[in-house]
């Protein structure tokens, strides 16, 4: 390790402890997960939601679920952030205002999570549609012939029956989130990219900390990709003893 820190003086900077900034580089990285991971799971919520809306709601609730999917994939990512964190909090506080209610003041993890978990909606809303269409037409009708209620047809039959179908773009959906934790640095939300500036503004060692970063993404990228590989495995087990049955 002495060697290598010789031939590299500049490794010493990715020190855990002081005056090594390592520390606020894993800091950065645990907070980057916690954004991806709420705002993951509420797009997750919010796609269920409106896949089924899309598909058996009214006319009036597909034409706004329509308008909310396309303006959100349509406008980039950064824009909405800034209306969202920025505007929408304006607005929710004026209305507290004129109720006669304080202002609040929105903690950047909270608000960050929503602002993402909007966007990620959008997304799943179209991944989750498509994965239900495929689910094959024979089961639902089946179940329906036996009686059973919405909700459990939803719960029992095409939840576990799409999620295979939906793995893949679930999993795309999960790296863009952890990627775009990246564009809260914009509102000083201290995740990954804005610890990484901030260490590599106050050294001027920006390929060092840049160069680290990219490899903390990267295997948060692996690790993903093996995680949501054994899940979509898990999800698909049924078609493979369908398979060798049918052998």
């Amino acid at each position: 390790m002495e060697a290598l820190l010789e031939a590299f003086p500049s490794l010493g900077l990715l020190a855990l402890e002081p005056p090594g900034w390592g520390g606020n580089l894993l800091r950065g990285l645990v907070n980057s997960i916690q954004i991806a991971l709420g705002a993951f799971g509420l797009g997750l919520v919010i796609g269920t939601l409106g896949a089924y809306g899309k598909l058996y709601g009214g006319p009036v609730l597909r034409d706004l679920l329509a308008i909310y999917t396309t303006v959100v994939r349509a406008v980039p990512e950064l824009v909405l952030i800034l209306i969202l964190y920025y505007a929408v909090t304006d607005l929710v506080n004026q209305a507290l205002v004129s109720f006669g209610y304080a202002r609040v003041q929105v903690s950047g993890l909270m608000a960050g999570i929503a602002v993402l978990g909007v966007v990620q909606g959008a997304y799943a809303t179209e991944v989750l549609r498509g994965a239900i269409l495929a689910v094959p037409v024979g089961q639902v009708e089946a179940a329906r012939a036996m009686g059973m209620p919405p909700v459990m047809l939803a719960r029992r039959i095409t939840l576990p029956a799409m999620l295979g179908f939906a793995m893949p773009g679930l999993a795309n959906l999960w790296l863009i989130a952890t990627k775009d934790t990246a564009l809260l640095a914009i509102v000083g939300f201290g995740e990954l990219t804005l610890e990484t500036r901030q260490a590599a503004g106050s050294t001027k060692a920006y390929f060092t900390f840049f160069l680290a970063a990219g490899a903390l993404y990267l295997t948060l990228t692996l690790v993903s990709g093996w995680l949501f590989g054994r899940i979509e495995r898990w999800a698909r087990r049924g078609d493979r003893e369908m398979g060798r049955a049918r052998g």
